[in-house]
């Protein structure tokens, strides 16, 4: 099956230049749902090519992939970067039939700063606005896919300076995110921790975390699987065993520039990982995890025109 792919499309205008998007169009009898995936970076680096090879996913869900820009933090401080976000779904949707997407079948997948995004942006999807906003409009997300997502930035710059004494989090990317270490600016760090915004209105979420990550502890994912299952939201965690930050992205492609505690291209090197799968909040089984486990996600959720019937 091939593949259509549109650059460069202009999905919002900001003060600081216009954001862009790229689409992997599967060829398809009829209109596809859309996953948008967001890139890693820290929230200070990255763009929309540091991404997995969208092109082969699309064709692997039957799915469009929309990998897309949202303002760094040394142009805008948070909530822009949700704004921008909520701007591509509204955008995609109200241009579906320009592209040949299904209105309303909305993915979002990311990874470290892209995953906290996308969490964030499905937690918050069925709001017409959010803190900040000029647009005003739901933004309904059928799934989120998340991998190494920070989910409490306060508990992520704590963690990293208890770790390093003498650290100051006032430098690290969560307070270049909130204009501000989290401890002095606890309000905006509350708003911006997809903890904050976890409710039975979420979407379906597949979460995915190396057990050795240093960057970004498991536990933030273990967290949010917790309050997702205690609000009745549909959601499976795996922890993959000895796998640690960047394991998503392709080689050479770091989130952050710290090879030694990075595993950029080792899950397409791999293909499958040993984990520990969790779909309550105690239980856990054998299981491994590959890029097919996130096919066989958003397959699921996001019915293409060869699925009878849809999932929730």
């Amino acid at each position: 099956m091939a593949h259509r792919f549109t650059a460069d499309v202009v999905f919002a205008r900001r003060d600081t230049g216009d954001l862009l998007l790229d689409l992997y169009l599967p060829m398809s009898d009829g209109p596809v749902p859309v996953v948008l995936w967001l890139h890693g970076g820290g929230w200070f680096t990255g763009d929309r090519t540091l991404a997995p090879d969208l092109a082969r996913h699309a064709l692997a869900t039957g799915c469009a992939m929309a990998s897309i820009e949202y303002r760094l933090s040394s142009q805008a401080s948070f909530p822009a970067q949700l704004h921008d976000v909520r701007a591509a779904v509204r955008f995609l949707n109200a241009h579906a039939g320009r592209y040949g997407l299904r209105p309303g079948a909305v993915g979002l997948w990311g990874a470290s700063a892209g995953g906290h995004l996308a969490a964030l942006a499905g937690l918050t999807g069925h709001l017409t606005e959010v803190p900040g906003e000029r647009e005003r409009g739901a933004v309904p997300v059928r799934a989120v896919a998340a991998s190494y997502p920070p989910v409490d930035l306060a508990e992520v710059v704590a963690d990293a300076e208890a770790a390093r004494p003498g650290q100051d989090g006032a430098a690290s990317p969560e307070a270049r995110l909130l204009g501000g270490h989290p401890a002095r600016r606890p309000e905006q760090a509350r708003q911006a921790s997809p903890l904050t915004w976890t409710s039975s209105a979420a979407p379906p979420f597949q979460l995915s975390h190396g057990t050795a990550d240093v960057l970004v502890s498991p536990r933030q994912s273990e967290r949010l699987h917790t309050a997702l299952v205690a609000a009745g939201v549909p959601s499976e965690l795996y922890l993959l065993e000895g796998y640690r930050h960047g394991f998503l992205n392709p080689p050479g492609r770091l989130d952050v520039p710290l090879g030694r505690v990075m595993d950029d291209g080792r899950l397409a090197a791999d293909v499958t990982a040993r984990a520990v799968r969790r779909v309550s909040s105690t239980d856990g089984e054998p299981a491994s995890f590959g890029f097919s486990d996130i096919h066989d996600f958003f397959r699921k959720y996001l019915p293409t025109p060869s699925t009878t019937g849809e999932t929730r």
